[in-house]
């Protein structure tokens, strides 16, 4: 600050770490999960091999989480998931796919609570383990709300029945972070996260979905059962849920739920994996059109189809600041009034969607091809406008949260003018 103004130096050139870092990224993908990512999406099956290479290559666990924990400005992470889903969006799911289980237990556990299970979301050495965060329902997505599975205390445990669907790592999770309803009549202020460990009698996978794209991360149903749980796998601990309570009972305003704020989080991320089919879409198409002719001449010298790249290129630049702008907005405590980060991860969806479907309409024929890799990125590119809160879901957060917003920014503008003529007054 320099007389009153403030010096702000921007700078959007990546550091030589975060360059560094996007390469080594950029090699696993290209090396490692591109030449298995048709098998795994052809057979639907969970990629150990790929899992162990990326903790090989410090890709996956605890060093990973460690590293990008240290970066302030957020963004590593976000090259992280967009080059992992440059080499394959199912196989990258796979990989970090835990990281969300793992954002629930930080975001509502004990620090004692996070040191405990976050490293078992991932496992150690050569052990691989995985985390599932179970919160949607048939009938209650998006609106987290509406959620019917329960849980109710009985001596020193929790009694949890219920069932949740559409979960990444169902079935084969070492630990379930279960959202359930205490109190009913509270709605969302009524929940609470529990753990619940792989093995825990009552907890079975249910059906195993057979998906339209990122085939090669398991999704499947989750039943309780009168599923029992020790009261210290209640995240954030009895007195914390009491207080709570208490305070939505009492009628205080309302805050978000943990699994909204676990969300809100991710979000940024979410939208990164976008970019990255969206991404190797484009690419791969550049190069299948490079050399190409028809009776117009070259293709990439013809203006239709510069207009269809020019878009699709601009488009994905655009969603990219979005979601690293958002990305630093969490990492730095910047509160996203304005539906930030949100609006990254509904920008690069719909980007992902677009995208893919221009390209192929512009290739043809044979962009349809199952041995075509835009066949897949189509199909994988779908999901991103669905999970983590529907497209339409994320218009209607935007627009609340900005209308908020502006009625706020009002709200200070009186007063100001009031604090001004106050002083005028008095100067009189």
């Amino acid at each position: 600050m320099n007389g009153g103004v403030y010096s702000l130096r921007m700078d959007f050139r990546l550091s030589a770490e975060q360059l560094e870092f996007q390469r080594h990224c950029h090699a696993f993908a290209r090396d490692v999960m591109r030449p298995t990512a048709a098998r795994y999406d052809r057979e639907q099956t969970v990629p150990y091999d790929v899992i162990r290479e990326a903790r090989a290559w410090g890709l996956h666990g605890l060093p990973y989480l460690e590293r990008v924990g240290r970066d302030e400005s957020g963004v590593l992470n976000a090259i992280y998931a967009e080059e992992l889903h440059w080499g394959c969006a199912g196989i990258g799911l796979a990989i970090s796919g835990s990281s969300l289980a793992a954002a629930g237990i930080a975001a509502s556990g004990t620090p004692e609570q996070a040191a405990r299970w976050v490293p078992a979301c991932f496992g150690t050495g050569d052990d691989i383990s995985f985390g599932a965060y179970a919160v949607t329902e048939a009938g209650a997505g998006s609106d987290v709300s509406s959620l019917r599975t329960t849980a109710r205390r009985d001596g020193d445990d929790w009694v949890l029945d219920g069932a949740k669907v559409f979960i990444s790592n169902g079935g084969i999770a070492d630990v379930n972070v279960v959202v359930a309803t205490v109190d009913p009549a509270l709605g969302h202020r009524g929940q609470a996260s529990f753990v619940v460990a792989k093995g825990t009698p009552g907890l079975a996978m249910g059906k195993k979905e057979d998906k339209l794209g990122i085939r090669a991360s398991q999704t499947a149903e989750i039943v309780l059962e009168g599923v029992r749980v020790p009261m210290g796998n209640l995240l954030g601990g009895l007195d914390r849920l009491e207080r709570r309570l208490e305070r939505a009972r009492s009628g205080e305003p309302s805050r978000s739920s943990g699994a909204l704020a676990t969300f809100e989080v991710t979000r940024p991320m979410v939208g990164a994996c976008a970019i990255g089919i969206a991404r190797a879409a484009y690419e791969w198409t550049v190069d299948r059109l490079d050399g190409r002719a028809d009776a117009d001449g070259p293709l990439l010298e013809q203006q239709r189809v510069q207009q269809v790249l020019a878009d699709v290129a601009t488009e994905i630049e655009a969603a990219r600041l979005l979601v690293w702008r958002a990305a630093w907005m969490g990492r730095n405590g910047v509160p996203m009034t304005g539906g930030q980060g949100s609006m990254s991860k509904l920008k690069a969806g719909d980007v992902a969607m677009w995208a893919t479907t221009a390209l192929m309409d512009l290739l043809g024929p044979e962009a349809g091809l199952a041995d075509q890799p835009l066949e897949k990125w189509f199909r994988d590119a779908k999901i991103y406008q669905l999970f983590e809160g529907t497209a339409q879901v994320q218009r209607l957060v935007i627009a609340r949260m900005q209308v908020a917003d502006r009625r706020r920014a009002a709200a200070d503008e009186l007063a100001a003018r009031a604090d001004d003529a106050a002083a005028a007054a008095r100067a009189a």
